[in-house]
C-alpha cells in the first residue's frame, strides 16, 4: 500500500498547482521521494501558505504561470520533459464559483484542455492524472457511495465544472490517447476523484477545518453554516497516495488503468460536519465552542459518499488512516505552527510517519 521510493527516485514530475494547499503536500512528498519536479501554478492563493511556510520551492522548480494560457504552460511543459504529469491547479472552492462563474469554468474546464494540449505535444509523457473532485457526479444525495461509471453533474458552477473537466478528459483520452493505439502514444490518461480533503497549513477561504482552527485560536465560537452535512473527510495524504499509486500503474501497465478512479475514505468516516467540529473542539480543549450561522447561503449538498472498491481491488489502495486520527494530526500540525517550529520538517516528518503507516494493510 506504500508509495515505491524506487519507482520515483530520479522520474521528471510535471505538477500544476503546487503552490496550493494539496500541491504543496504532494511537492514536499515527491521531493522525499527524489523525483525532480517542476510545479506550475499561480502565486499561493492564500497567507499564510503552506507553501510559503513549510519552504516547499526548496529542492523543486517552481515556475509561476496561468493554466489558461495555453502557450505559457505548452512552454513551460516542452523545457521540463516529464515522465508523469499531475494536474491539480484549479479553482477548487465551491462558493467562491458562485461570484465568480466565469473564473471557475474557465480556469477548470480550459485549463484542463491547454494541459492536456501541451501533453500532446510533449513526447516524454508517460502518465497524466487529472486530479477532479467527489463533486463531478450527478449528486443525488444518495446513502450509498458513487462509483466510477455514474454519470457526470453537479448543480453549482464549481462541480459542474468539474464534472465538464472529466468528460473533456474522456474525449481526449478515446480521441488522442485511446487504449487500443496505448503502443503508438505511450500516454496512461486518467481521472482522480477525492473527497473532502483536510489537513495541517490549509488557509483556505470558506472551508470547515481552516474556519475551525482560526476561531479556536481566536478564543471565539466556530460559525456553522450547516452542522448536517456529511462529506468523504480524509487526510490530505491518503489521496496523494492514491495520485502517486495510479501514476505509478499508468507509467509500468498503461492503458489498463487509463480511467476515473474514486480515492475516498471508510465509508464510516463519511461524517457530518457537527461531528468534525465537536471532535476538533475535544483534541484542541480551551473552551473551544461552535454555533449555527442563521444567513442565507447557496445551496451546497447534504450527503455525499464515494465508493471506492475499484482502488482497493485494482491499485491495492485503501485508507491507512481513521478520520479521528486525521483530525488529531491536524491539530498537532497546528500547534507546531504557532509553537514557531520548522513546519518544512515537521510536515516531511507526518509525510514519513503516514508513509510507514500505509505500510500496514489495516488503518490505525
Amino acid at each position: 500500500m506504500a508509495v515505491n521510493p524506487l519507482f520515483w527516485a530520479g522520474k521528471k514530475v510535471f505538477l500544476t498547482g503546487h503552490t496550493g494547499f494539496k500541491g504543496s503536500w504532494l511537492s514536499l512528498w515527491l521531493q522525499q521521494l527524489g523525483a525532480e519536479v517542476t510545479g506550475f501554478a499561480l502565486p499561493p492563493p492564500t497567507d499564510p501558505s503552506l507553501f510559503d511556510i513549510a519552504g516547499v520551492a526548496q529542492g523543486m522548480t517552481s515556475v509561476i504561470g496561468d493554466i489558461r494560457d495555453g502557450a505559457v504552460l505548452a512552454d513551460a511543459m516542452l523545457r521540463a520533459a516529464p515522465d508523469v504529469v499531475i494536474h491539480m491547479a484549479a479553482q477548487p472552492l465551491v462558493r467562491r464559483s458562485y461570484v465568480d462563474p466565469v473564473e471557475t469554468y474557465s480556469t477548470n474546464i480550459m485549463g484542463t484542455v491547454h494541459l492536456l494540449e501541451a501533453v500532446r505535444r510533449t513526447r516524454s509523457v508517460r502518465a497524466v492524472v487529472n486530479v477532479t473532485t467527489d463533486k463531478c457526479y450527478e449528486n443525488k444525495e444518495w446513502v450509498w457511495g458513487y462509483r466510477e461509471n455514474e454519470p457526470m453533474g453537479g448543480f453549482d458552477p464549481y462541480s459542474n465544472s468539474k464534472g465538464c473537466a472529466e468528460l473533456v478528459t474522456a474525449a481526449y483520452r478515446n480521441s488522442f490517447f485511446n487504449s487500443a493505439k496505448y503502443d503508438e502514444h505511450r500516454v496512461g490518461l486518467a481521472t482522480a476523484r477525492a473527497g473532502n480533503v483536510i489537513g495541517g497549513g490549509d488557509w483556505a477561504q470558506d472551508r470547515l477545518i481552516p474556519d475551525i482552527l482560526a476561531a479556536f485560536e481566536k478564543g471565539e465560537p466556530v460559525v456553522i453554516r450547516n452542522p448536517h452535512a456529511t462529506r468523504p473527510w480524509q487526510h490530505v495524504l491518503e489521496p496523494l497516495r492514491g495520485y502517486l499509486t495510479l501514476a505509478e500503474k499508468l507509467s509500468t501497465e498503461g492503458a489498463a488503468f487509463a480511467d476515473g478512479w474514486n480515492f475516498g475514505p471508510h465509508s464510516d468516516d463519511a461524517r457530518p460536519v457537527e461531528w468534525i467540529v465537536n471532535q476538533l473542539a475535544i483534541k484542541w480543549e480551551d473552551d473551544a465552542d461552535w454555533k449555527i450561522d442563521a444567513g442565507v447561503h447557496p445551496h451546497e449538498a447534504h450527503y455525499l459518499k464515494l465508493d471506492i472498491s475499484k482502488a482497493e481491488l485494482l491499485l491495492d489502495w485503501r485508507p491507512a488512516m481513521r478520520l479521528e486520527q486525521s483530525l488529531g494530526l491536524i491539530v498537532d500540525w497546528s500547534r507546531e505552527k504557532r509553537a514557531g517550529s520548522n513546519m518544512r520538517k515537521f510536515t516531511q516528518a507526518q509525510i514519513q510517519a503516514y508513509q510507514a503507516q500505509a505500510l500496514t494493510s489495516h488503518p490505525i
